[in-house]
């Protein structure tokens, strides 16, 4: 399968400016529909692309290490990066500051990580089927969708409606051999009776990363994660 698609990539050592960047991509393909769960083994080098297939589209995604011990740690990944959300050219980073994927590309600027996720009983059975359980669920990344600061006194985060539209994407590349949990369940803050749309999901193998790679030149804590997983599967 042959798509062509507009992204925003990073430019070099900071985040990306509006610019319209063609990527063709060639790999399997599967759709999600809303309010349902998927996983699949990724072998390291490979692009993982999400596209929303309607307005509303929320993808909460775990990953998991080659041991599968070792996971996604949104924390660090935001403190050692700076930021409040993710986006390009952000990396993924484990509880062992291992770079798990790198986000290459995206047509949105904000995906948010610090709500969590609904629908546990979706994502616990997805687990199961690779012999894992719900004490191995961990902070999430909810590509599409975005919070926004009520502006009260407590701090509260309210979602923002209409930030995703059908046919944003946003594409990994993976650093390391993973296991990718995918739910499409709404956004924990989205209001009740809220229906998302499905994402689909296309895989396909990355270039050779180098040392002018993006994510590589974003921050000295990226540059490291992303040698500390190069040597891993030297």
């Amino acid at each position: 399968m042959q798509q062509e698609r507009a992204l925003l990539v990073p430019t070099h050592g900071g985040f990306p400016d509006v610019t319209e960047y063609r990527i063709v991509s060639r790999g399997y393909t599967h759709d999600v529909p809303g309010d349902a769960a998927w996983s699949t083994p990724l072998r390291a080098g490979r692009h993982v692309t999400l596209t929303s297939l309607g307005a509303g589209a929320n993808a909460s995604v775990l990953l998991f290490g080659p041991d599968r011990l070792d996971r996604l740690n949104v924390p660090d990944t935001l403190k050692a990066q700076l930021s409040a959300c993710i986006r390009p050219p952000m990396v993924l980073m484990s509880d062992r500051g291992l770079a798990l994927a790198s986000v290459v590309a995206s047509t949105l600027d904000w995906h948010d990580c610090l709500t969590g996720f609904v629908r546990e009983p979706l994502l616990v059975t997805e687990l199961a089927k690779h012999g894992l359980g719900e004490h191995d669920l961990h902070g999430s990344v909810n590509f599409f969708s975005r919070v926004t600061p009520a502006g009260d006194e407590r701090g509260t985060l309210t979602w923002s409606p209409g930030h995703g539209s059908e046919g944003d994407s946003v594409t990994l590349r993976t650093e390391l051999d993973l296991l990718l949990v995918l739910s499409t369940s709404p956004h924990p803050l989205a209001p009740a009776g809220y229906e998302p749309a499905g994402v689909r999901v296309e895989v396909a193998h990355a270039p050779h990363v180098d040392a002018e790679d993006a994510s590589v030149l974003f921050r000295p804590e990226s540059a490291r994660a992303l040698e500390m997983s190069r040597r891993s599967v030297a």
